[in-house]
């Protein structure tokens, strides 16, 4: 098969992004959202290596929406809670309302492009609209722009970013619009159509709990003394995973409001990270949240305060190969990390051995079965339970692989893209994206925490120099 060819297959693949109904991951964050404070929508900053017209960012949208329906539809939440919100078409989709344009005034830094990102980020989304909006920013040094995307969770988590980005970008600076057919708009739904679509879905699981069920009974059968030592080792492992880890011990680290936002970046060489990784037995995830916890190390040393071990929550992926793109696929782990090490080669190697454990409890995925169950009842005791879960983290990172090869956007080559998540409950939330072998680590930070930011991201730098240093 030819370049070409593979690239309009893996695009004709964005008809089908993502489900009709919300997944009950995704339920349960279109439900307790209440931004800024515990909102689920994050910011991705794509950074160009030119910049390209107006007229060309418009006509690339107009392709990209009419070959990847998800982005002119909206949810719609059915008018008895008999099931999950689902997907419809937004018949009144207007373009010029999600994407907009700015220009930076000198000297046009990376500091002031993330000024505008992260006053976008605590912009509440209209519910009634599909949930993204976006801007496109002129005026970056060296005649460079950028494009700012702001997205709730539901559309995608890290790795249907890369989906759709490796995707729906040309691999060509001249490449025109793609040839691929574009999608028919779906069906549009109402409010009282999702009720019926809600009674379908209660059925559908009540036949799955009853195949599980059945398959559960001939398993005990076929074993009944391996069932029940399963089923203890599952219950043992219960509290361990679903109890948040003790709250971090510093007087730096209150929590706050989580209603000021402030963006910072860090960048590196994969293969260097990769050294260092290697180099102290763990792996590239490892060693960045290794480097995030040394820079808070540092922060409070500045501050002549002590550090000890402090609560994280880490997303591990579920994806399966055989799973719709699009949408989030991951469960929460809670655990204390090591930033009570000192030493950057300990650090990781304490770290590597606490996610390997945390990967090995056998309730690891108790969030995903208790996710459908906590959909059914009321938001407001959801939302409580859900804000008691993430608020004993101080931290939440993540890590994906990004976009490996080169591509263009409406002509401009895409350099570098930052992914700054939400703060549901954290005063830190740093994410690493790889990019054509470039690390990019997005930190967001609850302002009110972090009060003299400019500090903080020199000393996250040192801890990351720190970890970096192991690779030679």
């Amino acid at each position: 098969m030819h370049e070409e060819d593979a690239s309009e297959l893996a695009r004709a693949e964005l008809a089908h992004w993502g489900e009709s109904a919300l997944n009950p991951l995704d339920a349960l964050m279109w439900r307790t959202e209440r931004p800024p404070a515990d909102s689920w929508t994050g910011v991705v900053v794509m950074m160009l290596g030119g910049s390209p017209s107006w007229e060309r960012v418009r006509r690339a949208h107009e392709w990209g929406i009419a070959v990847v329906p998800r982005f002119r539809e909206k949810v719609v939440e059915p008018l008895v809670p008999t099931g999950p919100p689902v997907w419809t078409t937004d018949e009144d989709f207007d373009l010029d309302y999600h994407l907009r344009r700015a220009r930076l005034p000198g000297p046009g830094s990376m500091e002031q492009l993330l000024e505008v990102a992260q006053r976008l980020g605590v912009t509440p989304l209209d519910r009634r609209r599909p949930p993204w909006t976006a801007i496109f920013v002129e005026g970056l040094t060296g005649g460079r722009s950028a494009y700012l995307l702001q997205s709730h969770h539901v559309l995608m988590d890290g790795a249907a970013a890369t989906q759709l980005f490796s995707r729906v970008l040309d691999h060509m600076p001249d490449q025109g619009p793609s040839s691929v057919r574009p999608a028919g708009e779906r069906p549009s739904i109402s409010r009282l159509a999702a009720v019926r679509r809600g009674f379908e879905w209660q059925a559908s699981g009540v036949r799955q709990l009853l195949r599980g069920g059945a398959a559960a009974v001939q398993k005990v059968k076929a074993g009944p003394v391996d069932s029940v030592r399963r089923g203890q080792s599952y219950v043992s492992s219960l509290p361990r995973v679903a109890a948040p880890p003790p709250r971090a011990a510093s007087d730096l680290l209150r929590p706050g409001p989580r209603s000021k936002w402030r963006f910072g970046s860090l960048e590196c060489d994969l293969t260097d990270l990769k050294s260092a990784a290697k180099s102290a037995g763990g792996t590239v995830n490892d060693a960045f949240v290794s480097a995030i916890l040394g820079g808070l190390r540092i922060y409070h040393d500045r501050h002549g305060a002590a550090l000890g071990d402090v609560p994280i929550s880490m997303p591990v992926s579920v994806r399966r190969d055989d799973d719709p793109m699009g949408g989030n696929r991951f469960t929460g782990a809670f655990f204390s990390a090591p930033s009570g090490v000192a030493e950057a080669a300990e650090r990781i190697q304490v770290m590597h051995e606490r996610v390997e454990r945390v990967r090995a409890e056998p309730a690891l995925d108790f969030l995903g079965k208790v996710t459908p169950l906590m959909n059914l009842a009321p938001s407001g005791l959801v939302t409580a339970a859900i804000q008691a879960l993430n608020s004993g983290a101080t931290l939440t990172t993540s890590s994906w692989l990004g976009v490996p090869r080169p591509t263009y956007f409406a002509g401009a080559p895409f350099e570098r893209m930052f992914v700054f998540g939400p703060l549901p409950g954290t005063s830190m939330c740093a994410a690493l994206c790889t990019h054509e072998g470039v690390c990019c680590i997005g930190v967001n930070v609850d302002g009110d925490v972090f009060g003299d930011t400019d500090v903080l991201w020199d000393c996250l730098q040192k801890g990351l120099d720190e970890v970096l240093a192991l690779a030679a």
